[in-house]
């Protein structure tokens, strides 16, 4: 009998045990589960921020800016080339831009499974973003496609039709900006260094997609439409440089979208790219005002605000891979050589690019694809994995010289793909509508001679 009750108890007790553990499992399982989605929806909902912060670098941000360095006949007719972008690039990522740039393909191009945002929906892209919805990914990657052609814009202001500007900018997309963000940007990519890339890049917010093939294509556009009326002659200046100052602010505030939302997660790495990216134009605004002292004894807006932005387009390509004093001194960098471009090499080579997107935004990210080479480092960034497992050596700081090489060759793929994709745009467009205003309309204005209404009207 004793031995009985002992194997009753025996077998209670055992049971007794294993009952708690089968509900810690349960238990462990809902925790892993809300985790999961606490951190989907904080990612989430920092992804979206992103998203509207980089849709405000174009309207109002870029729009302002830009619309105050022209004249006061030009404001709104400058201002509608940046809208229309947010418009029109729109459907065209929708369309078929978004497929072509991450859907699967080639090395050199998207396929087309995503047409039509065909299966994009709330389930995530593990190959992109694995904790966010794969629309939230597309949306925060449309706005990068809408701002790169409205940069280009200010090369051509004050003597572009708003049709041809409509026309080249469609063929623009499709030559240059889709395959060169497929390639570095999108899986098995030629650039692409995390995702089997047969020469490894590192661009992590736009460097080489939107500020080399901007800024090269807009010197190619400034060169074939050919000089303003009047200029060099005539002294154009900024019409109302308050206007710009807001401009470049949020440019400031909206680059925070697009360089530390790169990082794709509410992260660590986002918290570095923020950092990097804020120091490097603080540094690019004096670096600009220094040169400026230095050469006439004064200090301008227009010198500190045109500094800021070429300090934040020349950290964009490191903005994820650089450590904060990198960032100041590629900062400073960026403000002496794009200041030397825009104030002495482009009066001299007598080019009219009328807003310097040459020499900001494609001196700054050639710079910039260099400089990352130099100051990427596994302390920031440990994506990069060894065979072993262990973190790569980034840039040359980390004890690996040849990424200069690597980031000097993807540089050189994208200005050539910007110049010829923009040649070719061009010439298309220009088949297809006149591309300059005459010589009556340019004296007029954008303002009344393509759209018909005026900016400011004191009368009124």
């Amino acid at each position: 009998m004793s031995n009985r009750v002992f194997a009753g108890l025996l077998l209670f007790s055992s049971s007794a045990l294993a009952q708690p553990a089968a509900v810690d499992r349960s238990e462990l399982r809902a925790l892993q589960a809300a985790v999961a989605a606490s951190q989907s929806a904080g990612d989430n909902a920092w992804m979206l921020v992103s998203a509207a912060l980089v849709l405000m670098m174009t309207g109002p941000g870029l729009a302002l800016f830009y619309c105050g360095l022209v004249r006061k006949k030009n404001v709104l007719g400058t201002m509608m080339q940046s809208f229309a972008m947010m418009a029109w690039i729109t459907l065209l990522w929708a369309v078929c831009g978004y497929s072509l740039v991450f859907g699967p393909g080639n090395g050199f191009i998207g396929g087309l499974s995503y047409v039509f945002l065909r299966g994009v929906g709330a389930a995530p892209n593990p190959l992109y973003a694995p904790t966010i919805p794969q629309q939230t990914f597309m949306i925060y990657q449309g706005m990068f496609a809408i701002i790169t052609p409205a940069l280009i814009a200010g090369a051509f202001a004050e003597r572009v039709r708003f049709r041809a500007m409509l026309v080249f900018s469609t063929l623009w997309a499709f030559f240059v900006y889709f395959p060169v963000a497929h390639m570095v940007w999108g899986a098995g990519g030629f650039l692409n260094a995390f995702q089997g890339g047969r020469i490894p890049v590192f661009d992590f917010a736009g460097g080489t997609v939107v500020h080399i093939t901007s800024g090269f294509s807009a010197l190619v556009t400034a060169l074939y439409i050919g000089k303003r009326v009047g200029y060099p002659h005539e002294k154009i200046v900024p019409h109302n440089l308050v206007l710009s100052f807001i401009g470049a602010c949020l440019l400031w505030v909206g680059w925070f979208g697009f360089n530390a939302g790169s990082a794709l997660a509410a992260s660590s790495l986002a918290t570095s790219a923020f950092v990097a990216t804020h120091f490097a134009a603080a540094a690019g605004a004096i670096a600009w005002m220094a040169a400026e002292h230095l050469h006439n004894g004064k200090v301008s807006a227009l010198g500190g605000i045109s500094g800021a932005v070429a300090g934040l387009a020349t950290v964009t390509q490191g903005a994820g891979f650089v450590q904060p004093f990198s960032a100041i001194l590629i900062g400073l960098i960026a403000g002496f050589v794009c200041g030397f471009m825009v104030v002495v090499a482009k009066n001299k080579l007598r080019y009219d690019d009328s807003l310097d997107v040459f020499g900001v935004h494609g001196v700054g990210g050639l710079v910039g694809c260099l400089l990352t080479g130099v100051f990427a480092t596994r302390a920031v960034n440990s994506a990069l994995k060894m065979a072993n497992g262990q973190p790569a050596a980034l840039g040359w700081i980390d004890g690996n010289p040849g990424q200069v090489v690597n980031q000097a060759i993807g540089a050189v793929i994208g200005i050539g793909l910007a110049v010829a994709g923009t040649l070719a745009a061009l010439k298309i467009a220009e088949l297809v509508t006149p591309l300059r205003m005459t010589e009556r309309e340019e004296d007029t204005g954008m303002d009344l001679s393509l759209h018909g209404e005026e900016g400011y009207n004191f009368e009124a």
